[in-house]
């Protein structure tokens, strides 16, 4: 819309448990099997396993269970997640089995919601959707090695202190408003993030882009609308409308979100990388985001590295060693301005430039490839920063390849090999 680790038990078990101590501490596991299932029957094994998804939404799951999912399975959604497990023992949903991972697809819901706390869902396909392949309201979930397509939302987060990781999220190229008017078009989210202190790290993103009638086309890999303190990193974006863009509702707050170490690419004669708003906008203000190490090449001529507009102030936005090429506008701020340095630009300039940035071609590798040649301008250009502008992660930050800065970083995504 334009309106816009856990302790290890382990350790603290003796060396040697009674089988029943230890089988109780493993709970249950439950299998799924769309082809060869039967509802009626214990579902505790590969040979009874479970026939639908229904069989999974009644279960009294409890922490440390497992559902596993037949790989090559296919089901009419929704799943419901609706138990808690707890930090030291989640519930998991796994796959099992050889084939492709299993696909959950039904217009008259969301594919998966998860409401309960402290789930782990991995290897399942959400496609084709009523709104979200994902929906996430609880705590402390996380899904990992999934995939999301052609919804409105791939993945929709509205709880807190969930992780969404390692997953393919493409093609989500559905608006759910798409009327002239109103100024209310709104969908082809990759990842829309209504709720507070989530991570979105490692994940593919691509195909947020839909044509709209109010804005023309519109979509965004991770759309932040009514979200605290969420940390947005090492993710590669590819053909998305918008990497990101915030808002919130008047008397709610998009406050302290962090993007770090992402690359964002695209095709498209129109794409940007971030946009966000002042106090004189309907959804403003988002105040203290802040975007560092990132990669950005946009080389259409409809297109914008960032914008803060309609009262922008260092409260507002800051940026840090970011290398950013577009073939429209580099960056675009009013007001006070954003609080910006130790960048590359390439494109039209209408912000103060920090006292270490600089407008010069980065030198990337290639056009889909943002590491730097030997002799790029962002090499050594990046100021060091604490770890409270990473969102404050533990140990030194690390670029999107593991490698740490260094006393003289590099600016953008990638170091250059030191």
């Amino acid at each position: 819309m334009r309106l816009l680790s856990v302790a290890v038990m382990a350790s603290l078990l003796p060396a040697a448990l009674p089988a029943t101590a230890a089988s109780a501490q493993a709970g249950t596991t439950y299998y799924v099997d769309s082809k060869a299932g039967d509802d009626s029957a214990e579902g505790t094994s590969a040979r009874t396993a479970w026939r639908t998804l229904h069989a999974v939404n009644v279960a009294d799951l409890k922490p440390g269970d497992t559902v596993l999912i037949k790989r090559g399975s296919s089901f009419n959604g929704p799943l419901r997640l609706t138990a808690d497990g707890t930090a030291a023992r989640p519930i998991s949903v796994k796959s099992y089995g050889k084939g492709k991972v299993a696909r959950i697809t039904g217009s008259e819901d969301d594919c998966v919601i998860i409401s309960g706390d402290n789930w782990r869902v991995s290897n399942l396909r959400a496609s084709h959707c009523r709104w979200a392949g994902f929906r996430l309201a609880g705590r402390g979930n996380q899904l990992s090695g999934v995939r999301a397509e052609h919804n409105v939302a791939g993945v929709q987060i509205t709880g807190s202190r969930n992780t969404v990781r390692d997953s393919v999220i493409s093609g989500n190229n559905r608006m759910s408003v798409n009327d002239a008017g109103g100024d209310n078009d709104s969908g082809a989210f990759g990842v829309l993030l209504n709720g507070d202190d989530n991570v979105i790290t490692g994940n593919t993103i691509s195909g947020s882009y839909a044509k709209s009638a109010d804005y023309g086309t519109d979509g965004a890999a991770v759309e932040i609308y009514n979200g605290d303190r969420n940390l947005i990193t090492h993710n590669i974006s590819r053909d998305n409308e918008t990497f990101t863009e915030l808002g919130a509702r008047k008397g709610r707050t998009a406050t302290g979100n962090v993007f770090a170490f992402n690359v964002v690419t695209s095709s498209h004669n129109r794409a940007s990388f971030l946009v966000t708003r002042g106090p004189h906008h309907v959804v403003g203000p988002v105040k203290g985001t802040i975007a560092v190490h990132n990669s950005v090449y946009l080389p259409g001529k409809d297109t914008l590295g960032w914008s803060c507009h309609d009262g922008c102030s260092p409260g507002i936005l800051k940026l840090r060693n970011n290398v950013i090429a577009v073939g429209g506008q580099a960056g675009w701020e009013d007001g006070k301005g954003a609080d910006e340095d130790g960048s590359v630009y390439r494109g039209r300039t209408k912000f103060k430039l920090g006292p270490k940035s600089v407008v010069a071609d980065p030198k990337f590798v290639s056009r889909t490839d943002l590491r730097l040649q030997p002799g790029s301008p962002a090499i050594g250009r990046a100021l060091p920063l604490t770890t409270t502008w990473f969102g404050g992660i533990a140990g030194r930050p690390k670029d999107l390849l593991g490698r740490e800065l260094d006393g003289s970083p590099d600016a953008g995504a990638y170091q250059n090999g030191r």
